[in-house]
């Protein structure tokens, strides 16, 4: 019979981020006895805003604790130094001999960049938080090298911040950031560390007369519906796995709890998909040929298997003349551009559905979904089923 869990929740909930952990671990819980949830008081009863004291954990008696960094890591890690079975969501750098819930962030900027690099953009810029926090510097690192390996320079943003909690005011950096902008060469693809980074750029960006997206491109992280959906214009964001990660950080910390080993590993939140608004919804592209074929491309292989003959009749230039300007153009063929819309497009439906992968091909318009699996496992490294595995728990 399954042991009753007391565990305490010291997440941020403000965020899709930690909300959708949270939602992972209720999945894993309901599955495995019954777990009590103690989390902190809500607003309206006078104590949101201070941070937990261990004293107070140790009066629950809690089994085990998920938390998110506190406002100071000396605070973290005091009631790390508990004893009581933890899993921590770092803010500033992973904490030694605990599991860690962390971003894979090489994979992160590397789908930034191809998302920007996909839509022709032939100038870059990566915007962080400077060095205090790891998993800006990873993404912004990432992102540069794959921008690299196309050919082309990433135009990062300067200015540091001596730690988390600089004093610094957004409306003290704003005018940096403005002039910044400026000095970039345009069209440029911008990425942005986090939606929240996203959502100030996007305000500098309108300071400084900037249209976004035909001067500024942006594409941010985490996709938080509070900031994409509510900036102007919407926001593109890559979308994270994070309820798979609550999912195995509650199966971490169960084991945990009965006194199993469990390695302290590393809880990898892995990018699933990106969810393209107005904020990247143009093509970087100048040869109006090459664009009528992107854009044709873009609306019809989602839900059609289309071919080049197909694109052909959308514009008015001969198979070699388009081959040749495509290839000039984007680095790549008319073709592999079919393919990779629609393998992206079976990417999201496979961690945002729970839909039979044979459903899913009979929607991408496939009668047998071994030809675009195939062209799946050499894009993403891994089978369909494999990547609804690995990114999904629905």
């Amino acid at each position: 019979m399954a042991q009753q869990r007391r565990v305490m929740l010291m997440m941020e909930t403000s965020r899709t981020f930690g909300r959708s952990i949270i939602r992972g671990m209720a999945r894993y819980s309901r599955g495995h006895g019954t777990w009590i949830y103690y989390k902190r008081a809500p607003f309206y009863w006078g104590a949101a805003g201070d941070d937990v004291t261990v004293e107070h954990v140790r009066e629950l008696d809690v089994d085990g604790v998920v938390l998110r960094e506190q406002n100071t890591r000396a605070h973290t890690l005091e009631i790390l130094n508990m004893g009581i079975p933890a899993v921590v969501s770092p803010y500033t750098e992973p904490f030694d001999g605990v599991p860690n819930i962390v971003t894979d962030d090489a994979a992160i900027g590397r789908m930034a960049a191809e998302h920007l690099l996909g839509r022709g953009f032939r100038h870059f810029a990566y915007c962080g938080f400077g060095g205090v926090y790891y998993w800006s510097r990873e993404r912004g690192r990432h992102f540069g090298r794959r921008v690299a390996e196309a050919g082309f320079e990433t135009h990062f943003y300067g200015r540091e911040r001596s730690q988390p909690s600089g004093s610094d005011s957004w409306e003290a950096e704003q005018a940096t950031m403005v002039e910044w902008l400026k000095a970039l060469p345009k069209p440029v693809g911008l990425m942005a560390c986090n939606d929240d980074r996203s959502q100030y750029v996007l305000e500098a960006c309108m300071v400084a007369g900037l249209s976004v997206p035909e001067d500024v491109a942006v594409i941010g992280l985490g996709n938080d519906d509070l900031i994409c959906d509510l900036v102007s214009p919407p926001l593109s964001s890559i979308a994270l796995s994070a309820e798979k990660a609550g999912y195995e950080a509650a199966a971490v910390l169960d084991r945990m709890m009965a006194g199993r080993t469990t390695g302290r590993p590393r809880i990898m939140v892995r990018p699933t998909h990106v969810v393209t608004r107005q904020s990247t919804n143009i093509f970087a592209v100048g040869d109006r040929d090459v664009l009528a074929a992107l854009e044709f491309i873009h609306r019809r292989a989602v839900s059609e298997p289309i071919q080049v003959d197909d694109v052909l009749k959308a514009v008015s230039v001969s198979r070699r003349g388009l081959y040749d300007r495509f290839a000039r153009v984007l680095g790549r063929s008319v073709h592999e551009e079919i393919k990779r819309v629609r393998v992206d497009q079976l990417a999201r439906l496979l961690v945002t559905t729970n839909l039979p992968i044979s459903k899913i091909a009979t929607i991408l318009g496939y009668s047998d979904i071994k030809n675009i699996a195939r062209y799946f496992k050499h894009q993403k490294g891994m089978t369909p089923s494999q990547y609804r595995g690995a990114h999904s728990t629905k």
